[in-house]
């Protein structure tokens, strides 16, 4: 290892070595920490016979002083210490990279070029499926209707517009995060804030889910041979999305930005080129003011009504998705975080609008008829770029990367999220826990899992995931607006009036796309996530409750502290013995030191076995321990120990000690040799009542 020192003890003349036996110099201190101190650790050598000192040198302590009574662990202080230990390390270090200190986290922090790549890849990215699901539900009322595709996307740009100016605000207002859970939680109380906490965490799932699976259906239109495989493509890419979002913020933003500048260039080429062909009339029966005929005919499977076209704006809204993702993560942003957040919000709505627009016209203007098999953004790039060339699989490419990246929107949103929803006792603790590389590692476990197992149950399909997706996000979108309309209105901070405006025509409209999403979608899927909302909702509320109640239960009066027990000598103490061993001897000396009531229980698990020779052993050795013998006829030993000790009288202020004899094998392999009986003993035990238990062990070389 680097940095030791190793010398046989053979030679106690070799430099730095220290001969076993030899006295160690008496360091002055008062029995604390001392990390500044030399550690001889004696190791056993190559050779059968010899031994060697470990020296540590002062670049590989542990700790480091920081105050007169405080101390900082280093890295060194997590070296691992057993074979697997390091091989568990040396694997995490290789995928995850090397541990960051907290002291780092700033560094982590994204810059707006890289925040841009990494919070607005999924809303960028719908604009390569969302004129195709305008066009999809259209083209029920035929061919001949496919060109009101165009209203209904100036329609939804102007929402998008509204949304983007809302979520502005709520940048400025809330510079902690959160988005929506913040907004609603803290202006229309806590079942509003669960509702728009689970509208997150569902969008957040369905993001990753419809994201890569149109990513996967961008690589099987340009390379149709691979369609049978998009199940197992998609699972690849979501694992590769985790371990590099598992290598923490900054790493992630380095990867994902090129290839979502690469789309952006790509998409925006595309567009230019189409612009270019339909000006100079290189398009048979088409121009910027008049569409081709459409390139297939499909016959109407219903007319044209007033509920259609809601289902065609609902579905085309899906281009809205991942618009409130910078408003969750403003902390990531270096500072200053709102301002930057802000900025990079806008350049977001500019860049999707933009391409939404690009896109939809083109569709439109070349006759473009969706299809099986092949997405409307290929169509549209065959006849921009004049075919299958180098353009056009450069735009397949990019496109289908940018919408396996689009998860990563939720592979930063949700882990922060979770952490401020477990700081609040709304999820598990160890949500906020931050991992090695200072990213919310249990969030990004969570979600990885999750979303694979929506894509191997709805098989990587697009079109069967999107009628779960829109729902959760305008549900979010609603309740964000309508608390910050709550919030200006309770402040009334100079401009509120405008403010809250801006904030309550996007509640309205946003509403009202719920609405509009929840009933045409309803049959598609949609009542799915109007189920699954509640249910989150109500779990979040059960873990509060018993995060509330262990705190109430754990809370300290004001008075005096308890500072020692006060516990008779003939306390009882039960030691579980097996055959007469180191172990077991260790174990009976420590329970003789704090009592004198210590009963030995063995336990006969084999109708075969011959007991007189514990009993004779444990006569001669402890004649004033009583040794009761416990048969079990089934052939178990916990639950008849358990039922044994619940029989016993003991007096409710007087806790029942149990002592494990244990010991411990050399590596950690070895543990699979052994029935490990105390550890499964010790975790029942743990959930009795008034019952100590105290393992002793034996440490095997």
């Amino acid at each position: 290892m680097t940095g030791d020192s190793e010398q046989p003890t053979v030679d106690p003349h070799a430099a730095g070595a220290t001969p076993i036996g030899a006295p160690e110099p008496e360091p002055v201190h008062d029995g604390r920490l001392a990390p500044d101190l030399r550690i001889g650790e004696v190791r056993q050598g190559a050779k059968p016979g010899t031994r060697y000192v470990r020296v540590t040198r002062a670049a590989e302590r542990s700790f480091v002083r920081t105050g007169a009574t405080r101390w900082q662990a280093t890295l060194a202080a997590q070296r691992p210490h057993t074979g697997v230990e390091r091989f568990w390390s040396d694997t995490r270090r290789y995928l995850f990279g090397a541990p960051l200190a907290s002291s780092m986290s700033m560094e982590e922090r994204l810059s707006k070029i890289k925040a841009l790549a990494i919070f607005s890849s999924d809303a960028l990215s719908s604009s390569a499926y969302a004129t195709e699901e305008i066009l999809l539900a259209l083209v029920l009322a035929g061919t001949m209707h496919l060109s009101l595709a165009w209203p209904v996307s100036l329609a939804i740009i102007a929402l998008l517009a509204v949304v983007v100016l809302s979520y502005r605000q709520t940048v400025f207002a809330y510079p902690q995060g959160g988005g929506t859970y913040s907004v609603a939680r803290e202006n229309l109380g806590r079942w509003a804030g669960l509702v728009g906490a689970a509208s997150l965490l569902t969008d957040y799932v369905l993001t990753v889910a419809v994201s890569v699976s149109a990513g996967v259906l961008a690589i099987t239109s340009a390379f149709p041979s691979l369609a049978p495989d998009s199940v197992a493509l998609a699972v690849v890419g979501v694992v590769l999305m985790t371990i590099v979002n598992l290598r923490g913020v900054r790493e992630a933003g380095a990867v994902f930005a090129v290839p979502t500048y690469l789309f952006i260039v790509g998409f925006a080429v595309m567009i230019a080129m189409g612009m270019w062909r339909l000006w100079v009339g290189d398009v048979p029966g088409a121009s910027l003011t008049q569409s081709a005929p459409p390139r297939e005919v499909a016959e109407a499977a219903q007319s044209l009504t007033f509920f259609l076209i809601l289902r065609v704006f609902a579905s085309g809204c899906t281009a809205l998705t991942g618009v409130e993702a910078i408003a969750n993560g403003v902390p990531a942003f270096k500072p200053p975080e709102p301002r930057n957040a802000a900025i990079t919000m806008v350049w977001m709505g500019i860049i999707l609008g933009i391409l939404f627009l690009g896109a939809t016209l083109l569709a439109v203007r070349f006759g473009i008829v969706p299809h099986e098999g092949e997405s409307v953004i290929s169509q549209i790039g065959r006849v921009a770029f004049g075919g299958e060339n180098f353009a056009y699989y450069y735009l397949q490419g990019t496109t289908a990367i940018i919408l396996v990246l689009a998860a990563n929107t939720a592979f930063n949103g949700f882990p922060l999220v979770t952490s401020i929803l477990a700081r609040d006792e709304f999820l598990p603790r160890q949500f906020a826990f931050r991992g090695d590389r200072l990213a919310y590692s249990y969030g990004i476990v969570v979600l990885s899992g999750i979303a694979i197992a929506l894509l191997i149950v709805f098989q990587a399909d697009t079109h069967r995931l999107i009628p779960l997706y829109a729902i959760g996000v305008f549900i979010a979108f609603t309740l964000s607006q309508y608390g910050m309309v709550k919030r200006w209105r309770r402040l009334r901070t100079p401009g509120w009036q405008r403010s809250a405006a801006i904030n309550g025509v996007g509640a309205v409209l946003t509403a009202i796309v719920a609405m509009i999403v929840a009933f045409t979608k309803f049959s598609h899927g949609a009542w799915i996530v109007l189920i699954l909302i509640p249910a989150i909702v109500m779990v979040l509320h059960q873990i509060s409750r018993h995060y509330t109640s262990v705190r109430e239960q754990l809370h300290m009066e004001p008075g005096p502290v308890v500072t020692h027990f006060l516990l008779p000598p003939d306390r009882p103490v039960i030691v579980p013995v097996g055959e007469a061993s180191l172990a077991t001897a260790r174990a009976i000396a420590y329970a003789r030191g704090i009592s004198t009531n210590v009963t030995a229980l063995h336990v006969v698990t084999e109708e075969s076995e011959d007991t007189s020779a514990i009993e004779e052993y444990w006569h001669e050795q402890y004649p004033t321990i009583t040794l009761v013998i416990l048969d079990s006829p089934y052939r178990t030993f916990q639950a008849p120990f358990i039922a044994y000790i619940d029989a016993l009288t003991v007096p409710p202020d007087v806790p029942l000690t149990i002592v494990l004899p244990e010991f411990v094998p050399a590596h950690s392999w070895q543990r699979f040799l052994h029935n490990r009986t105390a550890d499964r003993l010790r975790e029942s035990l743990s959930h009795r009542r008034n019952t100590v238990v105290v393992s002793v062990t034996q440490q095997l070389a």
